[in-house]
């Protein structure tokens, strides 16, 4: 495409649609913002009986701030609220899921909170070790994983590994025979459900690099693999996740019928029983006003309802059932602290302009607005202010245009440099997919409770990044 000039179209006067108006620009929106997150009297902004004046001058910004009292809550309430769910069965399990945010403590607050703990590369796995999580309640996933990555989880004796395609089934016995042990296994099975969230968190239609295809005929062929090793491999059961950001249980009806007719299959044609099921996570959270997530209580009773009713109609016992919330847990308990620096009101001709303000950090800490076109929120967290609200794009300190944390969101038009500004909900994949985009380390990770401050992972330094150049 020739070059031509810039119009107006690339203002953005009005706020979005589904942005309102703010009473108060001040406000703390209550279900964006982790448990113990408050407004104190002078207006500042605390955490955990924490000030983030405190945290900004003892940790530095940006920073990732956990309130570790509300990731405990919500790791014991998904594990409360599905075990009720299929109490009058064969029980449940609740794995968090690991990729959406992992370190050694985070490892042992799930491991006290009575939870599993599912990981996907050799690394997380490492990190969950290194933590004494029992690796009986660990899970191994992953599309491609290594010989050696496998031979570490079957040394170290993890409760299960979910393997991910037919090929990977015949490596597993191999590698389980020459480890001198009787490998756990799930198959991931790919249902031909079509999650209604983006297209990268969307993983079980069938274009896509995750599972075994139902609708193919592969996965009745794994399952028989899989029973054919029987010597090498125990088959636990079968596993299906349709994607993540999902706000109600329609998805896992569909996907829960699917799997269970192979299940009635494999029970009819190979006279084995598949007692284990594990229908994932992907459950969605509030990022902004326009999210609805749906509470834990009403996600275990309406997946328990979809599960009872298929095997009633298939005549099928209810299986043990197994999920994987990982977001749901980690995303709200967090939030990212940054400095502002530079503000511009920039004038693109007529009345449109656009209010830029610049933190310093950005798409090196939180990628997900370029790569997900996701919607965040924030808050002038270091004080209140009396001016009218404004609409502003927080940006980030990166070579890239595309660098931009929360696209659209009322501050108070005072916004200055030296200000501080808090963004909610950035728990999950936001330090999991952090990078040293233009050499810029990564951000301190600090955990809060009772009035105390703890860094659970150090911020990295300039030392840290040219060590790793060796040329």
């Amino acid at each position: 495409m020739r070059a031509h000039e810039a119009g107006a179209l690339h203002g953005n006067d009005p706020a979005p649609t589904w942005l309102p108006y703010p009473a108060d620009v001040n406000a703390l929106l209550e279900d964006l913002w982790s448990g113990s997150t408050r407004r104190e009297a002078d207006g500042e902004l605390s955490v955990g009986g924490v000030r983030v004046s405190r945290i900004a001058e003892e940790i530095g910004t940006p920073a990732l701030v956990v309130d570790e009292d509300d990731f405990r809550a919500r790791a014991r309430r998904f594990r409360t609220a599905f075990a009720r769910a299929f109490a009058p069965h064969a029980g449940a399990s609740t794995y968090y899921a690991g990729k959406a945010f992992l370190c050694g403590a985070v490892a042992r607050w799930v491991e006290e909170e009575g939870l599993g703990l599912d990981v996907c590369t050799g690394g997380e796995l490492a990190v969950a070790l290194r933590a004494g999580f029992p690796p009986e309640r660990l899970a191994l996933h992953g599309n491609n994983k290594s010989d050696e990555e496998l031979r570490r989880a079957l040394r170290a004796g993890v409760g299960r590994i979910v393997a991910d395609s037919i090929e990977e089934i015949d490596r597993i016995a191999s590698l389980a025979r020459e480890t001198g042990v009787r490998a756990p296994v799930m198959l991931r099975i790919t249902t031909g459900v079509e999650a209604h969230t983006h297209e990268f968190i969307a993983t079980a239609h069938e274009d896509q690099k995750f599972g075994i295809s139902l609708t193919a005929g592969d996965a009745f062929t794994a399952v028989a693999r899989a029973l054919e090793h029987d010597a090498d491999l125990e088959l636990i059961g079968l596993h299906s996740h349709i994607g993540s950001q999902i706000f109600d249980t329609g998805g896992f009806e569909v996907a829960a019928r699917r799997v269970l007719d192979l299940v009635a299959r494999v029970r009819d044609e190979l006279g084995h029983t598949i007692d284990h099921l594990d229908l994932g996570g992907g459950f969605g959270v509030m990022y902004n006003s326009q999210h609805t997530p749906s509470p834990a209580e009403a996600l275990a009773d309406g997946i328990a309802g979809i599960v009872e009713k298929q095997c009633h109609e298939l005549d099928l016992p209810v299986p043990h059932v197994a999920f994987e919330p990982g977001r749901a847990i980690a995303g709200p308990s967090t939030q990212t602290l940054y400095t502002v620096g530079t503000v511009k009101d920039v004038h693109l001709g007529g009345p449109h302009h656009r209010v830029y303000v610049s933190v310093d950090g950005g798409m090196s800490d939180n990628v997900r607005t370029a790569l997900y076109d996701a919607d965040y929120s924030c808050l002038l967290s270091g004080r209140t202010s009396d001016a009218a609200p404004a609409v502003v794009r927080v940006v980030g300190k990166h070579c890239e245009s595309g660098d931009i944390v929360v696209k659209d969101e009322y501050l108070p038009a005072d916004v200055r440099r030296g200000d501080l500004v808090s963004v909610p909900v950035t728990g999950a994949y936001c330090y999991s997919l952090a990078s040293n985009y233009n050499h810029v380390p990564r951000p301190a990770v600090v955990a809060v409770k009772d009035g105390t401050v703890r860094t659970i992972v150090r911020r990295e330094t300039e030392d840290d990044l040219l060590a790793l150049d060796v040329g």
